[in-house]
Formats: C-alpha cells, structure tokens, sequence
C-alpha cells in the first residue's frame, strides 16, 4: 500500500492536469490544414452567385463547382487513410497541404467553368490526404486519451474559425474578385507546410480494386443526382451513371469482403463505434453542408442581398460552432459522449424543420437565428465523434479509420448538394425544393440521432476509454496498467 499511495496520487495529478494540452507541431500543422480544407468550402458559398455570372453555367455548373471538390474528397479519403498509416501521416499530410495549394492557385487562375471545376477536383483530392493524415498526427502526438480528446477540441477550432470566419471574408473577398478566395489558401498551406512534425509510418497495402470501385460509385451517385435536376431520371444518361453507382458500390463491398488487402480491414469494419459514427457524420453534413448551399441562394436569389450582406447573416451559425468548439471536451466529459452527440443531432434537425415552415417573406433575422441551431452540430456531434472513434481504435489504424469517417461525412455534403440542387430546379419552383430540402436534412438528422440513442456505446463499453466513468479509465489514472 506505501508503494501503491504515491502512483495513485501522480495519477489523480496528471488528471487533474489533463486539461492543459502542450501544444505541439502536429497539432499546429493538423489545425491549419483542417482550417483551410474547411474554409474553402465555407467561403466559396456566397460566391457562388458571382461565380457564375463570370464564368457561366446554371445550378447545376454551381453543383459541380462545390461538389467537384467534396466528390474527389469524400472518394479518395479511404486510400489516403491508407496511405497515411503506410507512408506516415507527416509525409501524407505534407504532400496534400502541398497539392492543395497548386490546386488553390489553379482554381484562381482559372479561366472558365470547365478548368475552374477540373481544380476543384484536385483539391479535394488534396484535401482527401490532409484530413486521415492530421487525425492520426494527433493520434500519434497525444497517447493519453483525455489530452488526445481535447486535442481534437482544439484542432476543431481550426474548423470552427474557418466556419466564422468563411462567410464574411468570402462576402469581402468577393467585393474585390472572387478569385481572392482560393489564392488565400496557398500562404496558409506554406505555413502548415512549415510546421508538420514527425510521425512512423508502418506496412499497408493498397486496395486498387477498392479505390476504382469507390471513385465510380460516389461519382456516378453525384453525377445522376446533380443531373437528374435538369435532366430527369429516366434519362438514359442519368439513368446509366445512378446503374453504375449501384454495380460499383456493390463491387466496392465484395472487394473489402473478400480482397486480400481491403482499403477498410475486417477488424474495422466489426467496430460498432465505427460504423455508428460513420452514420452520425453522414446525417450531419447533409444539414450542415446542405444549408449553406440552399441559403446563399435564397438569400441572394430570393431575397436580392449582395454577397457581403449574405455571408453576414450566417454569422450566428458559424459562431455558434466557434465559441463553442474548445469547450467541446469539456462538454461532453460531463454530459458523456453519447448524450452529447443525440443532443446535438436533434437541435440540427429540430432547426431544419422550423426553417422548413417559415414563410417565403420572413425577416432575414429570423432565419439567420434558426440557422445558428445548426451550428451547434459542430462542437456537439463531430468533435466528440472524433474523440470517441479515436479512442476507439489502435493508433497504427487511426488514419484509415479516419477516413472511414470522412467519406461518410463528404458522401453525406456531396449527396445533399446534389439532391438540393436538384430539388431547387424541379417543376415546383425554387422555395418548394428549398422547404423540401429542409425537411430531407430534418428527417435524415432525427434518424441518426434515434441511432444513435439507441447504439451509442456506453460507459460500460470498453472502446470509450475517454468517459471519465469508464472502469478501463479510472484504472488508468490511478496507475493500474491492466
């Protein structure tokens, strides 16, 4: 008992200093990277009405251009994670911030639609790289589980100044040349570039089987919803790419089935925390993605605002996520995890149906208020969704099972981009596809939260070794190894 006293004691401090986490150069270099990947798709929202009045193209060329880069991102990130954890996440990271500053400056320069959209698919290739690869530096830099969780609380305040930031800087940039908006990127990558710090790397093999099947299947999903607007979808085109979508995504499972190196391993795959995250992430970029596009265009298109005054009236949506964003952990190492993400989920979709019911002619003030009930998502759903997958798994599979997460999350802001844009281009006129719309986001986002109420592990569960009341835990800070 005297030698078990102090290490109990060393313990209890160590706890008690859990909640200063030293900052590092992986930390550093994971929240710029996530600060620009997430600012580019912010920012570009209330430009879009400039964009095409320059270079051309009706919703369907405005689909293309956001969805050109979350449709590259939300298809390559299951490789990347691979690749982070076979290559390093250093090395991963560094030449995806690398790539997606060129590609930054290409969409800048661009001449016209075409080139302007063949960029954005270059970034989101980038940006697939970046995200798998920042998550596993901070897996690897933050070992204890309790700092590793608020580290990703202050790596989501990269996010979250992105998030506030993104709506009036774009409404500024744009004032100048919309253009602006992508070149801003290249000196922050320099600096991220800067600051990337070690990391191992470790044997994995590639899944091309898996990647081509992957590619096909999320674009022919994103190319016959986005077409399907203007098209129709018994157009034999739309028709063929939804066909392939379908043929590929079921190639795609039997390849991880029964392939001998799967992008997504059969260990993986049999984690419950995994999978239910995955889900959750899915239904919270299809509102929190899915709004922005639908808004900027009712507030520049309906309501006639310039796009200053556009980005401003998402403010309060965006700062609710900022401010919050650092006392994420905090938050949910009170409330628990699980009650942290529900909760989240049904204040977003609670806000997507009173959006849905408000009248065409409603003060602006109003809808910006509601929207910030869609901010919360990000401080109490993806963060500890982060924290609990990462704890969830051993830290030499922490990159692909990023990117497990990530694809869901883009499959679900490319899939709401395309199938609100189409929605907004049906016969029923542009404000009956936005309440449709809405109501879509508020449906999807219940049903992961009552998923989530019913699946999410519990204290009791041993994946959840961040809960402070989780016995593995307590163990743990008291020094028991076992």
């Amino acid at each position: 008992m005297t030698v078990r006293a102090p290490a109990r004691a060393r313990s209890r401090g160590a706890a008690r200093s859990g909640g200063r986490v030293p900052f590092s150069a992986a930390l550093v270099a994971a929240l710029l990277g996530f600060f620009i990947v997430t600012f580019d798709a912010v920012v570009l929202n209330v430009a879009l009405p400039v964009i095409q009045r320059d270079v051309g193209g009706g919703i369907a060329g405005l689909q293309w251009i956001t969805d050109g880069y979350t449709l590259m991102f939300a298809a390559f990130l299951l490789a990347s994670g691979v690749l982070s954890d076979r290559v390093g996440a250093r090395r991963a990271f560094g030449a995806g911030v690398a790539f997606f500053a060129l590609a930054s400056l290409g969409c800048g320069l661009a001449p016209g639609l075409a080139v302007l959209v063949l960029f954005r698919f270059v970034q989101g290739t980038a940006a697939a790289v970046m995200m798998p690869s920042s998550m596993a530096l901070l897996s690897q830099a933050y070992s204890d589980p309790a700092q590793r969780a608020r580290a990703v609380g202050l790596w989501g305040i990269g996010g979250g100044l992105a998030s506030s930031s993104g709506p009036v800087l774009g409404g500024v940039l744009t004032l100048v040349s919309w253009r602006l908006i992508f070149l801003v990127n290249v000196p922050v990558a320099v600096l991220a570039l800067r600051r990337t710090g070690p990391s191992r790397g470790q044997p994995a093999s590639f899944d091309w089987a898996g990647q081509a099947s992957a590619v096909v299947a999320m674009g022919g999903l994103t190319f016959g919803a986005i077409e399907a607007g203007s098209r129709g979808f018994t157009d034999p085109l739309v028709a063929g790419a939804l066909a392939a979508a379908v043929l590929a995504g079921a190639a795609f499972a039997l390849s991880q089935k029964r392939g001998r190196h799967p992008m997504v391993p059969a260990r993986l795959l049999g984690n419950r925390t995994l999978r239910l995250t995955a889900l959750i992430s899915f239904a919270f970029m299809v509102s929190f993605y899915g709004l922005p596009f639908l808004f900027t265009l009712y507030f520049q298109q309906e309501r006639h605002l310039p796009a200053l005054a556009a980005g401003g009236l998402f403010l309060p949506m965006m700062l609710t996520g900022a401010v919050l964003s650092p006392f994420s952990a905090r938050i949910a190492g009170r409330a628990g995890p699980s009650a942290c993400i529900v909760a989240g989920l049904v204040v977003m979709a609670a806000g997507c149906a009173a959006l849905a019911w408000l009248p065409g002619r409603t003060p602006l003030g109003v809808s910006s208020a509601l929207l910030a009930l869609i901010g919360l998502g990000g401080p109490l759903v993806m963060l500890p969704s982060m924290s609990l997958l990462l704890n969830s798994v051993p830290g030499g599979t922490a990159g692909t099972a990023s990117g497990v997460l990530n694809t869901s999350r883009q499959a679900g802001g490319a899939l709401a981009v395309a199938v609100f844009g189409a929605l907004l281009a049906g016969e029923g006129g542009f404000m009956h596809g936005l309440r449709v719309s809405l109501l879509v986001a508020a449906a999807v986002t219940l049903a992961a939260a009552a998923a989530g109420a019913h699946k999410a592990p519990r204290c009791g569960d041993r994946a959840v070794t961040a809960c402070p009341r989780h016995p593995a835990r307590q163990r743990q800070l008291e020094g028991d190894p076992a």
